[in-house]
């Protein structure tokens, strides 16, 4: 079964950046890509996902408030909040979720710990 991972951010370059980083974590995963948190709900909606990178700062919708309406979805769904504003009010808001805080800039290491275990919880539950 093929792994679809979502990258939401405004920033195209910041999806390109972190699709380049997935690329070379797991290659044969799939990705797809929104540009803000509208857009995200409706790929999920039409399409299975299995993981999902966010940004946090985003115009419409942050990316905790996106998390939590996946979480809601998708109780398991492996989700990283990614983003440069590194306060302890964000990293225990998005741990709260059960997501994984991620720091910008976004690097293949950043990435490392959030994408290895998201392929070992997907395998668990036979994904």
């Amino acid at each position: 079964m093929t792994i679809t991972v979502l990258v939401v951010d405004d920033s195209k370059l910041a999806r390109i950046v972190a699709g380049k980083a997935i690329a070379a974590l797991q290659p044969d995963w799939t990705r797809v890509e929104a540009g803000n948190a509208v857009d995200a709900m409706d790929i999920v909606g039409s399409q299975p996902i299995d993981v999902a990178i966010l940004d946090f700062n985003m115009p419409d919708k942050d990316g905790l408030e996106l998390a939590s309406e996946l979480r809601a979805a998708h109780p398991n769904m492996p989700i990283a909040v990614i983003t440069a504003n590194v306060q302890d009010e964000i990293i225990a808001r998005v741990r709260a979720l059960n997501a994984t805080f991620v720091a910008k800039p976004v690097t293949q290491e950043a990435l490392n710990g959030f994408i290895s275990g998201a392929a070992l919880r997907l395998k668990k539950a036979g994904a």
